[in-house]
């Protein structure tokens, strides 16, 4: 029986001698790592993907506790907001001692038997509300202002009080 015998019919000794040849088995080594190297970048970069995905999952349930935690407590915050306000206030209208003095003139300018109602202290004017048995003693209250330290004393308004016939309501205004 014949013995098969494999014959190459492309000799490999020319095939690398010559520059063509050299070059084509250059490329095609080259190439097969360039191929082998993305390969192994693009399973990299899906193998990573289960890691950035379970990332992303704890960060979104992450993000909704705390966003839970921050809406359970803005009541809490917005009352703390309004007492801080209005401590703030407090301490301004406490500090200043020129509303205090402003205060201090207008009541003791009130005679005996007149009351006040309402005192309100914008910048610059103080608005009185207020009631009297009589015009005289409203008239004396807006003279012993118009001697104090005001700038402007003005009576703004005189009438006679809805609750009770027997006192006038009377409204003064005075710039400082």
């Amino acid at each position: 029986m014949p013995k098969n015998k494999a014959i190459n019919l492309l000799p490999q000794e020319e095939f690398n001698a010559s520059t063509t040849g050299r070059v084509l088995k250059w490329a095609t080594g080259t190439f097969r790592i360039i191929v082998i190297a993305t390969e192994m970048i693009v399973m990299a970069a899906f193998l990573s993907r289960f890691w950035l995905d379970a990332q992303n999952s704890n960060l979104n349930s992450s993000i909704k506790v705390k966003s839970a935690q921050i809406s359970a407590q803005s009541d809490i915050e917005k009352q703390f907001r309004n007492v801080q306000l209005k401590l703030n206030i407090f301490d301004k209208i406490g500090q200043s001692n020129k509303t205090s003095e402003m205060v201090e003139g207008v009541t003791s300018s009130v005679p005996q038997n007149t009351s006040l109602s309402r005192i309100s202290i914008t910048e610059g004017e103080i608005s009185i509300h207020g009631a009297s048995p009589s015009e005289y003693e409203v008239g004396q209250f807006l003279s012993n202002l118009q001697n104090s330290q005001f700038k402007n004393v003005e009576l703004r308004q005189v009438s006679s009080s809805e609750d009770n016939p027997a006192e006038t309501d009377f409204v003064i205004s005075i710039t400082y």
